[in-house]
Order: C-alpha cells, then sequence, then structure tokens
C-alpha cells in the first residue's frame, strides 16, 4: 500500500533511539522529510544520516522554553508541519513499591511522558492547523491498561498519554488534525533492556516485538489513508489482553 507520504514533513520526539530512532527511519524511508528533537545531540546527528535532509534539534522536552524554540526552528527548516510523533520517554523505576518512590522520581516519569507531549504539541499546533491533513500520534503502552508490580508511576503515565490524546482529538474535531496513540506491549529497544536485562531478550518466555514494527503502526496513522482514525489507540501486545481470566 502506497502510504501516500512522499514530500509530506514529521516532528519526531525521542528520536535519539528505540522507537523514535526506528519511527524516523521509517518515516524517512516513506519519502518523509524528519525533524528529530531529543536531549542527545550527538545520538541525533547518528540517526539524521539515514534521514534524507533531517534537521536535527537538541531539546528537553520539560523544559517550555527549549521545546517552543526546538518547535519552532524545527518547522521553520522544513518549511511545514504534516505530524507530530512523540515517542520520549522513560520508564522510571521498575519493581519499587509506591512507599519506596520519591516524589522527585514520580515528577521525572510524568513531566517526560505527559508533559513533555503537552509542550510539544502545546507549541506544534499553530503549524499543525496549516497543514492539509495533519496526524499525531503518541506512544503510550500496554501498561496503559495492565500492570506490572512496581511501575505505578510508568503506568499512570501511559494512561494519562492515552487520554490526553483522546481528549485532544476531541478539542481537535473542527480541524484537520487527527490524534491517536500506539500502544505497544514489551519493545526490544535499549530502555527496556535496561529494566529487565538483556539476558532476558536472550530466550524471552513473552512475545517481544522489534522498535520498527511500532514504527509502521505509527507511519500507518500518519498516513492520511487513515483520515477516518480518530481519538483512539492500536494496542499491539500479541493478544494478551484479550484473554480472559475465567479459569477454564
Amino acid at each position: 500500500m502506497d502510504l501516500q507520504l512522499q514530500g509530506t514533513t514529521a516532528l519526531i520526539t525521542g528520536a535519539a533511539g528505540g522507537i523514535g530512532r526506528a519511527t524516523a527511519h521509517g518515516l524517512a524511508a516513506e519519502g518523509v522529510r524528519v525533524a528529530l528533537l531529543d536531549s542527545d545531540g550527538a545520538a541525533l546527528d547518528d540517526v539524521a544520516r539515514d534521514c534524507p535532509d533531517a534537521v536535527v534539534l537538541t531539546a528537553d522536552v520539560t523544559d517550555e522554553g527549549q521545546v517552543q524554540a526546538a518547535v519552532h526552528a524545527g518547522v521553520a527548516a522544513l518549511g511545514r508541519l504534516d505530524a507530530v510523533v512523540c515517542c520520549a520517554g522513560v520508564s522510571g523505576p521498575v519493581g519499587t513499591p509506591i512507599e519506596e518512590t520519591t516524589l522527585d522520581v514520580w515528577n521525572r516519569v510524568l513531566a517526560v511522558n505527559v508533559t513533555g507531549s503537552f509542550l510539544v504539541l502545546k507549541h506544534a499546533l499553530a503549524a499543525l492547523r496549516e497543514a492539509e491533513a495533519a496526524s499525531v500520534v503518541l506512544l503510550a503502552s500496554d501498561s496503559a491498561l495492565v500492570a506490572s508490580p512496581g511501575m505505578v508511576p510508568y503506568c499512570t503515565s501511559k494512561a494519562a498519554l492515552v487520554q490526553f490524546a483522546r481528549a485532544l482529538s476531541v478539542d481537535l474535531a473542527d480541524t484537520r488534525i487527527r490524534v491517536n496513540t500506539v500502544a505497544p506491549s514489551i519493545v526490544d529497544t535499549p530502555m527496556s533492556r535496561s529494566d529487565l536485562g538483556a539476558a532476558a531478550f536472550d530466550d524471552p518466555p513473552f512475545p517481544v516485538q522489534s522498535a520498527a514494527e511500532v514504527a509502521a503502526h505509527v507511519a500507518y496513522l500518519v498516513s492520511p489513508r487513515t483520515r477516518a482514525v480518530n481519538g483512539t489507540s492500536i494496542l499491539s501486545d500479541f493478544g494478551y489482553t484479550a484473554r480472559s481470566g475465567f479459569p477454564a
């Protein structure tokens, strides 16, 4: 299927690694000119080498001043903005009870995973409104629906991100801007390997998807082919949440 993305533009946050990196490469392969935003400038330069005419933007998504400057610079360099994909995220504590979770850690997870998307879109919406057909895709997680022990901040942030996207899609219903989320289960990324240990991916007892597979879902939602898909989430979890807990 031709996704009809040739000649369009996209701003991608968290583009230095993991799903963000795969999304940058995937969209670039479809003919999208990308602006890459991350706090790791050196890693961004590496990603940009495989993205023709990419724009590199170094910024912390939790800092509104940096976000505003980066988004405006990105739009100016691209000349237009057709899509925003928010991949920037942190996992926070893994296996940590809530009583042992500090306020600073809680605030950090919510700041990056939720507030970061809010800030980027706050300053990108004016440019998106000018597009003929614009798409916003936020990277959530199946942790928005199910939970693992000791990951309360992360699960909370991903659930908030899903509802943020739904609410924003309602606010923008009279525009040509669609807002959706992708919610994958375990993805083989540096962050997942750090959380679970690299050995956990040698012969995993659970299904694992690649970052490129998630990026393909993103590309589908960015595409004007999905113009009727709005305010929803693609859950890619190998059917796990469809299973009944009934012991039969």
